[in-house]
């Protein structure tokens, strides 16, 4: 009788999710501007620099984040490009600290909803941006027999009858 690894396997990919951290998943560089930038010129960064995100710092410490979705909202209500992006930015984000696992992160970003969490060092000050697309490349790497073999549906449903 063949045995099968397939809790092994299972075994494997949590024990590696609950143990390496987010730098596995080679964040990006975090693009950064101050409280006083205006939202007209967030607009251009974002534009320029090909990117979904600004986070906002005061003496190199993370304050708020601005993102595509937040601009999408401003565009769509009209706004003041002038006033500066403190006035619209996200106070608090979620964050994920450096030495955390991919496991938390996945966990943070699937509670709030979040494609992007800012990592931060011991002080709070970014040093990396964690993506959904950085986790699922991770996880494509690592686990690349686990990933490619899901089905496309966990458990599919027969709406109608197969056969005769």
């Amino acid at each position: 009788m063949k045995r099968s690894n397939r809790g092994h396997r299972a075994m494997d990919f949590r024990l590696n999710l609950n143990s390496e951290t987010v730098a596995e998943t080679r964040p990006g560089k975090p693009l950064i501007v101050s409280p006083q930038t205006t939202i007209g010129e967030v607009f251009l960064l974002l534009q320029e620099q090909r990117t979904g995100s600004v986070l906002i710092c005061r003496e190199s410490v993370l304050i708020g984040i601005f993102t595509e979705r937040d601009a999408l909202k401003l565009m769509a209500n009209g706004c003041d490009f002038h006033a500066p992006i403190a006035t619209v930015m996200t106070s608090r984000p979620v964050t994920v600290h450096m030495h955390e696992t991919v496991s938390s992160a996945i966990n943070r970003m699937a509670a709030g909803g979040l494609r992007r969490l800012p990592m931060v060092n011991d002080v709070g000050k970014p040093i990396g941006m964690v993506k959904v697309s950085g986790i699922l490349r991770y996880l494509v790497e690592h686990f690349p027999r686990a990933i490619y073999t899901l089905p496309p549906e966990p458990k599919p449903r027969m709406t109608e009858r197969d056969g005769a």
